[in-house]
């Protein structure tokens, strides 16, 4: 969901041929919600059931009330709360802001009975009704042609892009009722992609229900509604991602005293996912949001795979770095899947870099098993996909990947993947990291681990005072983490 600079576009991550995930280290790489908003965004009524806003008949032009501000205006709002604005009808908005409207808007805009904002740029698409790609509004893809400056649904202003997935586009936009900045999510204009969204919908308003004092650390989802045949959906607005963190400090990792506390807070979240039986499905650096800058806060955001565990639909999921291995072999799966990511999170965290990074899948099972070994015999029998990566006699198949490069099984290990000497942090991430679900640290065990139980604050702290990793002391100024301007 979107955040506070305009965060790269990013690609798909996830299976190999499509599924969940960006183009990173040449892998998926799925939505971003970050970006922080100066000032909180209201939440949806407590209780109250998410249902899209329909268009309906403009009301009468005699109707009273305050002009739109101004539709000129390039300069970005103020971060202070204003009280929300008065809509025009369709007829005063026509009056007023006709000519920033397209022949194919003045029509339009006669189905809305609240109009906030008409859009201020000159290089709105000219729709053109009942013509090919949605009326000129849609690429080849399906994916809506988002505009800087122009408006959604004539209520939002989009002011930049903040990702880019198989699921559509994210942008940071202003709500001009509410004048709160939000994450925005335009899903694609395809029915899969549609149905999958209104899951999510779904699935954030049962937490929602479930989490009303917001102590879980899942993003806030405040609304949907559809546009030009578009599902949308707004979210809460944070910071950048875990991967965005990470790449700003070059790549170095971080200490084990700020990793514990993003660990400390993604368990209390999946702790409340395992309570409500839903499985996350692409636990990933980039759906882990910081909420402020500066802050070590984190909320876990992008539910676009997830699904309750008694409604497991899809078979291939997860973004293949951090792929569980009952995935890859084709086993059944449950929420120790995310158990799993988690745990590849962490590491990358520590070293900068993931800790099975492979190419395809193949290879990316030989990373696992160069440094796990190869799976339990029991897995491999019960593998319905065990011809890809075994050969006859259950021995693993060794390939070269494309630099030529050959893992073997037990060719490295924890310690050397890491270079970590910390005996707790691995002994952790070894119990996260395990073949058999079974017997893999659920959140709860995982909450009790020493590693863990010794500092259990999650507390929020400062990130540009945070400990660097392989130092006692406390980061200078100098060398103090630097963020993107939000």
């Amino acid at each position: 969901m979107a955040q506070g600079t305009a965060l790269p576009v990013l690609t798909p991550k996830g299976p190999d041929t499509g599924g969940t995930g960006s183009n990173r280290n040449k892998s998926k790489k799925s939505p971003k919600n970050g970006a922080q908003t100066e000032r909180a965004a209201e939440p949806a009524e407590e209780g109250k059931k998410l249902e899209p806003r329909q268009p309906v008949t403009a009301r009468p032009s005699g109707s009273q009330t305050r002009p739109l501000r101004s539709q000129n205006s390039s300069r970005t709002p103020k971060t202070t709360r204003r009280r929300p604005k008065t809509p025009l009808t369709p007829a005063e908005a026509i009056q007023r802001h006709g000519d920033q409207l397209t022949p194919f808007e003045q029509s339009e805009i006669l189905e809305y009975q609240n109009v906030y904002f008409c859009g201020s740029t000159p290089n709105k698409v000219k729709g053109i009704p009942h013509s090919q790609y949605n009326s000129g509004y849609d690429d080849e893809r399906g994916d809506y042609k988002l505009i800087v400056g122009d408006h959604m649904e004539y209520r939002y202003q989009i002011l930049s892009m903040l990702g880019r997935g198989s699921f559509g586009q994210v942008v940071k936009a202003i709500d001009h009722k509410k004048d709160v900045v939000v994450a925005l999510k335009v899903i694609r204009n395809k029915k899969r992609f549609h149905h999958q969204a209104l899951v999510e919908v779904k699935i954030l308003e049962h937490l929602m229900k479930k989490d009303k004092e917001h102590k879980s650390n899942i993003v806030r989802v405040f609304g949907y509604f559809y546009f030009r045949n578009h599902l949308c959906i707004t979210f809460e607005c944070m910071s950048i991602n875990l991967y965005e963190f990470i790449k700003v400090n070059n790549f170095k990792g971080f200490s084990l005293g700020l990793i514990r506390r993003f660990a400390i807070q993604l368990l209390h979240s999946l702790k409340f996912l395992q309570k409500e039986k839903i499985i996350h499905c692409d636990i990933k650096p980039e759906n882990v949001l910081l909420k402020a800058q500066n802050k070590s806060s984190i909320k876990l955001i992008d539910f676009g795979s997830s699904c309750f565990e008694d409604e497991r639909v899809y078979t291939y999921i997860q973004s293949r770095f951090y792929r569980a291995p009952e995935v890859i072999l084709g086993l059944p799966y449950d929420m120790g899947i995310d158990m799993w990511s988690f745990g590849c999170i962490l590491s990358e965290l520590y070293t900068g870099y993931p800790i099975f990074p492979g190419e395809n899948e193949a290879e990316q099972m030989q990373c696992i098993m160069e440094i796990l070994g190869p799976p339990p015999k029991k897995l491999i029998q019960a593998s319905t996909r065990k011809k890809t990566f075994f050969d006859p006699k259950d021995k693993p198949l060794i390939v070269p990947n494309s630099r030529g490069k050959i893992r073997q099984p037990n060719g490295s290990d924890l310690v050397q993947a890491t270079g970590c000497n910390d005996a707790l942090f691995l002994n952790f991430l070894k119990k996260c990291l395990r073949w058999d679900p079974q017997n893999r640290l659920t959140p709860d065990k995982a909450m009790e681990h020493p590693w863990i139980a010794e500092s259990n604050t999650g507390r929020t702290e400062d990130l540009a005072a945070a400990t660097p990793k392989g130092t006692g002391k406390k980061t200078t100024e100098k060398s103090a983490t630097k963020f993107p301007k939000i």
